[in-house]
């Protein structure tokens, strides 16, 4: 699936739900999975399985914040396209903060 497909699959499944909830809630559920996938990674084992569904659920609520806020994300990521989009470089050339 494209990430177009995944939008539009997340956005039949959850978009009603989603919208009543309003992005200011929905960014509260990304930021609580991002969070329990922040916890996983800082431990010193993660489990692979537990990452890969912590993964899928970041994934999952950052395509419903974009389809409640009526962004498509396929067309966002385009910055990416070329390489790092501060320095235009593949690999990126920037200094590590």
């Amino acid at each position: 699936m494209t990430l177009r497909d995944w939008q539009d699959h997340i956005a039949k499944t959850y978009l009603e739900r989603d919208q009543a909830r309003g992005p200011e809630r929905t960014c509260l559920w990304l930021v609580e999975e991002v969070g329990e996938l922040a916890g996983l990674v800082k431990s010193d084992h993660p489990d692979r399985q537990a990452l890969m569904h912590e993964f899928s659920d970041v994934f999952a609520w950052l395509l419903s914040l974009a389809n409640v806020l009526k962004i498509d994300l396929e067309q966002s990521v385009q910055r990416y396209r070329l390489g790092c989009p501060r320095c235009g470089h593949v690999p990126c050339h920037c200094p590590v903060r």
